[in-house]
């Protein structure tokens, strides 16, 4: 999906956006409010202006692609030639137009064109209990990290919310930084130390195998850390060097490997408050769980605006993948009607038990293979309703008729959630210059293997020409 860079706007152009971007949202609230599994019992269908639901009715997946979000398609030049309404093209073109570009400058792919389970850019030690996507991430965020290391002349890397380690273990015995995990979970912070060891003990075996390559410096695992970071307040943990600095006070990095909610917004607050804190390259996603107020808005600018607000149900919508989404769209599979059987199945429950509005419901395996009363009966069962509940067989059917609708509505939700986490990132960025930082924004990862892929970066020294750096896929 094309949109616009963030390095090509001054801060009175981000300031603009962001009022162009409040002001879209809040013209389309209805349809980023609406919960598709009440499509039926809400009937979402009929909120769409009438020529746009005559634009979509009878539009199939792949042509939805084509439409919606420019994949070519089989019939794309007989679908390009429809009219259609105005204001539905302003919707796509202006989702395009507003929101941050995730396309990187690089050529993702080629790093698993000879295998899709392994990276050929990372050695085989890197590479084991590691899936492909996060081979894909540490490598990618890692090496950035490095480089603003460098640039910044830091003395020590804090990777917070680290997890199992992957990315401490690939900057510290890979990239020979220093650097200290933080992780709240015991048990993650157990596996990542166990994992640290077997990591050194396959290094040793490959120089073993190969003398030729000579380790000129002695090998620094990662120190970790149990302890939870609290958004709320400073964590002196976070700020203790791991060894005293040889000149001057430590100058610490802080990253994120999409850290969760509150935490990305701790590393801001932490960064701006610090003066040993003197870069950031932060990766954020989980926006549902932001605190409201405290996690957004963080700007002055943003919290300013008229219909700045984001609830939850705006947030939780940023997060969806809208790559592979679209992806499952070209490809028309028999998944897509899951959207439609579940909200079948709220109109079964409101009737059972008019209260119990949107209940979780546990995954049901293989929906596509199901008929829809199939599926109506075991979600019943997984709400705690009796499953035998009599069935309007004839209703049901009428709402499967309707499974295109249900997924031409999803789709212009979807369109609509990048500018959501455009708003939320951009008031990140302007929360950072307000406090005279330097901050950009950049798309790291390859948006169909990691669909939050925007790294904020954040300096208190200009970045210059170390932005190209930083953009640059290492050979």
């Amino acid at each position: 999906m094309p949109g616009i860079s963030a390095r090509g706007l001054s801060h009175e152009g981000r300031r603009q956006l962001a009022v162009n971007l409040t002001r879209v949202l809040a013209l389309h609230r209805s349809i980023l409010d609406a919960y598709i599994i009440e499509f039926f019992t809400d009937n979402l269908w009929d909120t769409l202006p009438c020529s746009w639901q005559e634009a979509l009715d009878g539009l199939n997946p792949p042509q939805l692609a084509t439409m919606l979000y420019g994949l070519e398609g089989p019939c794309a030049g007989e679908l390009k030639a429809l009219m259609w309404p105005l204001t539905l093209l302003a919707l796509k073109s202006t989702a395009c137009a507003l929101a941050f570009t995730r396309t990187p400058g690089f050529q993702t792919a080629s790093e698993f064109l000879e295998n899709p389970s392994q990276s050929s850019r990372l050695t085989a030690p890197f590479r084991k209990h590691v899936r492909p996507k996060k081979q894909h991430e540490i490598r990618r965020l890692g090496e950035l990290v490095k480089k603003l290391s460098d640039f910044t002349g830091c003395t020590q890397v804090v990777d917070v919310g680290s997890g199992q380690g992957h990315l401490s273990r690939f900057m510290a015995l890979g990239l020979g930084l220093m650097v200290k995990s933080i992780e709240g979970d015991q048990r993650l912070v157990e596996r990542a130390q166990r994992l640290d060891q077997e990591l050194l003990q396959a290094l040793e075996k490959e120089e073993k195998r190969n003398p030729q390559v000579v380790q000129t410096s002695p090998r620094h695992s990662p120190h970790h850390v149990v302890r939870w970071v609290d958004p709320t307040a400073l964590c002196e943990e976070l700020l203790l060097p791991l060894e005293n600095p040889c000149q001057g006070r430590a100058r610490l990095l802080l990253t994120g490997l999409h850290a969760c909610g509150d935490l990305s917004v701790a590393l801001l607050r932490h960064f701006s408050c610090c003066p040993e804190v003197v870069a950031l390259a932060s990766v954020g996603c989980c926006y549902m769980k932001l605190s409201d107020p405290g996690g957004y808005p963080l700007s002055q600018w943003v919290a300013g605006l008229p219909g700045y607000e984001l609830p939850y149900r705006l947030r939780e919508g940023a997060c969806h993948a809208l790559e592979e989404y679209a992806e499952r769209l070209q490809k028309a599979g028999p998944g897509l009607r899951t959207h439609c059987y579940r909200a079948a199945l709220e109109t079964v429950i409101r009737r059972a038990r008019p209260e119990l509005r949107r209940p979780g419901v546990q995954g049901i395996p293989r929906v596509h293979e199901l008929k829809i009363e199939e599926y109506v009966q075991r979600g019943l069962q997984r709400v705690g309703l009796d499953p035998q509940l009599p069935l309007n067989l004839a209703a049901l059917r009428a709402h499967q008729a309707q499974e295109n609708r249900v997924v031409a509505f999803f789709s212009l939700a979807l369109l609509l959630a990048p500018l959501v986490e455009t708003l939320i990132l951009l008031d990140r960025l302007l929360y950072l210059q307000e406090q005279g930082f330097h901050a950009e924004l950049l798309p790291i990862f390859s948006p169909e293997l990691s669909p939050r892929n925007l790294v904020l970066v954040a300096t208190k020294m200009p970045l210059g020409q170390a932005l190209s750096i930083l953009e640059t896929e290492d050979s």
